[in-house]
């Protein structure tokens, strides 16, 4: 059984351990994170001054742990910060960091990627299977989401990969708090990404502002949060060619204007041209209502032959597979490296975990992306799961069932951006692939 390594102290686990472990390690670094806060709650002056240590002050809303939220103004006579007594950047940072809610979500003993894995290798057939490693499924709550935080979720789902299996993801990401935050604080970290000049055109579109909002958000959001932690994220276009038509012309520098970029899922991306690695391995919406399938009795959308959707499969693949296996097999789950993708379409977005490819007697191969959706109870899933009946309409999507017209992908290539590279990724741009 395949080993490895634990982000957060390094002993080596089998896959089917990891999850558990690492959430071990999590629930430990929680509890540590409270006791320091109740320490600094404990040592406090009775009237705290007015200083960037109050994480209350200067307009900022902020949850407790005891779930209350203040807000207080900032004074003409607050000279604590700077003149103007606004809070730099870098002190919203520390205090986000410091303040932030960690999200909660249902446990799965063992994980839930482990009893994925223990099912599809239960299959009967020749199939092969490329998996991420450890994921958390991050469900919408009825009282918090239900309907508009998809977008949130996945981006949940995608850190909890991260933070967990890239040690250089989880030393960046939210502080180094090394835990999940929950929705509103995702939504000031966006803010703080945008005020840092990340995806300035789209952020536009929200007023700047996005916190204590039910605002739908989409790949390009997902894209601006990570890219702000120095993290390599690209987005994927995948649609028909009336979609590319409407994109303006390169110029003669070859590049394109932001202020003229258009388009139906999101018009603040800058499209180029594929180039042959693009196609052959890797490297939003504003309509996120959470529909539960691609395609309905209602959709208008276009109606394409599964040969060209098969474009986005082959895409998935060779992102999961990254030229180091064949689709030939008797049964191989492979559990790689790889993050998950955010996988967006006009309507909804979910988390792509995995592919599989089954190797059909006529010679034929047959995909289905494995997929976790944010719109689905957790609980139902792990049941389902280990009972080994019904999961399959859960998590398995077949290109059969790609109807929309265009959709989207948001990969997180590893290693750290730096310097000029991190000033380029402050532009979103986008590679377009044509159905």
């Amino acid at each position: 059984m395949r080993s490895s390594p634990c982000p957060f102290c390094r002993l080596t686990f089998p896959a089917s351990q990891l999850q558990r472990h690492a959430n071990d390690h999590l629930e430990e670094e929680e509890l540590r994170r409270d006791m320091e806060l109740a320490r600094e709650i404990a040592i406090a002056p009775t009237s705290p001054p007015k200083t960037l240590n109050n994480p209350v002050e200067h307009g900022m809303l902020f949850e407790t742990s005891s779930g209350k939220t203040y807000e207080r103004s900032s004074s003409r006579s607050d000279e604590s910060s700077n003149c103007s007594g606004k809070m730099s950047i870098d002190e919203k940072v520390s205090h986000l960091a410091r303040l932030q809610i960690r999200s909660t979500f249902y446990r799965v003993e063992d994980g839930l990627m482990a009893l994925l894995r223990n099912c599809l290798e239960s299959e009967l057939g020749n199939s092969t299977c490329i998996l991420s490693g450890s994921v958390i499924h991050f469900q919408s709550i009825e009282s918090e989401d239900v309907g508009w935080g998809c977008g949130w979720r996945n981006i949940q789902m995608l850190s909890s990969h991260l933070v967990m299996q890239r040690q250089e993801a989880r030393q960046v990401l939210f502080g180094g708090s090394g835990f999940i935050p929950d929705i509103p604080s995702l939504q000031r970290w966006l803010e703080i990404a945008w005020e840092r000049d990340f995806d300035t055109v789209g952020s536009q579109h929200f007023n700047h502002k996005i916190y204590g909002t039910t605002n739908w958000i989409g790949t390009t959001e997902c894209a601006a949060l990570f890219r702000s932690f120095g993290l390599r994220a690209r987005i994927v276009d995948f649609g028909p060619k009336e979609i590319k038509s409407p994109y303006p012309q390169k110029n003669s520098q070859g590049k394109r204007k932001a202020d003229e970029v258009c388009g139906p899922i999101d018009k603040f991306l800058l499209r180029r041209e594929p180039r042959d690695q693009d196609i052959s391995q890797p490297g939003s919406s504003r309509h996120d209502s959470c529909n539960l399938a691609d395609s309905t009795e209602s959709d208008k959308c276009f109606t394409r032959n599964d040969k060209g959707r098969q474009v986005l499969v082959d895409w998935v693949w060779n992102y999961f597979s990254d030229n180091k296996f064949t689709k030939s097999g008797s049964n191989d789950v492979i559990v790689t490296d790889k993050a998950p993708l955010y996988f967006q379409h006009d309507g909804h977005s979910r988390t792509i975990v995995g592919i599989q490819v089954k190797h059909q007697l006529n010679g034929m191969n047959q995909y289905n992306l494995l997929i976790l959706d944010p719109t689905h109870k957790t609980a139902a899933l792990e049941r389902s799961l280990k009972e080994n009946v019904g999961w399959q309409k859960f998590i398995k999507r077949g290109v059969h069932t790609l109807k929309k017209l265009q959709y989207q992908l948001c990969h997180i290539d590893p290693g750290i951006a730096h310097a000029e590279e991190l000033e380029q990724l402050k532009t979103l741009d986008s590679i377009f692939l044509e159905f």
